[in-house]
């Protein structure tokens, strides 16, 4: 019996009057707006004043307040919104200033030393205070060492490496990829510093950084980034 009385208490309900169930049904079905407008604010500001105690009256100091800090909320969002415009042009930009390294050579630290039937590429280190010797190891792709070189005392600057493409036993290394290992002997102090190889860039890509940095992917599928290019050649 009470059963028929709610339903009948229901069917009896005015038109324009909603149920809970239908009223969270309707709600969830609607797109929600969680930012709040201009329009919104206005809607806000304008009820506010529709429904202020009359006995006690927002001051007009209160509602200039309420409308600059708006105001400052506005802008900011705006400033926004052109930063991330301005940081995705320089990016574009970057982008299409690093394509022109394409099929040019960069000097990258630890790069590949690339051999071919007619050339061998160079290396170079950095002594600040000079050399009284080097020795000069060559590794194939196999981390295999191949050849040893020994210079001799060398001045204070950068230091060209050269490798005559010949393994310890005579024969001509066969072409491919390599790698230099440089140590450096000053006053009885032994370091190894980064050689830094001339190696061809084949393409230029920011996929996989979280931050949009740019990678040259140059001989040997070794990828570096723009910012340790240190020399560019033809």
């Amino acid at each position: 019996m009470a059963v028929s009385n709610t339903t009948a208490s229901l069917s009896s309900m005015p038109s324009g009057i909603k149920t809970t169930a239908q009223y969270k049904a309707e709600k969830a079905m609607t797109p929600q707006n969680t930012s709040m407008g201009q329009t919104e604010f206005l809607t806000l500001f304008t009820t506010q004043l529709k429904n202020q105690d009359p006995t006690d009256p927002v001051k007009n100091e209160a509602f200039v307040a309420q409308l600059a800090q708006f105001s400052q909320l506005e802008a900011s969002v705006a400033m926004k919104t052109s930063m991330e415009n301005l940081v995705n042009s320089m990016s574009n930009d970057r982008m299409l200033g690093a394509a022109s390294l394409i099929g040019k050579s960069v000097s990258i630290p630890d790069g590949p030393v690339t051999v071919t039937d007619t050339t061998v590429s160079q290396g170079i280190i950095n002594v600040p205070t000079g050399a009284d010797g080097i020795r000069v190891q060559v590794f194939n792709d196999q981390g295999q060492l191949v050849r040893t070189q020994i210079m001799g005392a060398q001045a204070v600057g950068d230091v060209t490496l050269a490798w005559d493409g010949m393994t310890d036993a005579g024969a001509a290394a066969p072409n491919g990829t390599y790698r230099y290992v440089a140590t450096v002997n000053r006053a009885g102090k032994i370091t190894t510093p980064t050689v830094n190889t001339l190696a061809t860039v084949r393409s230029v890509s920011s996929a996989g950084t979280s931050d949009g940095t740019l990678l040259l992917e140059v001989d040997g599928n070794k990828s570096i980034s723009l910012s340790d290019v240190k020399r560019v050649g033809y």
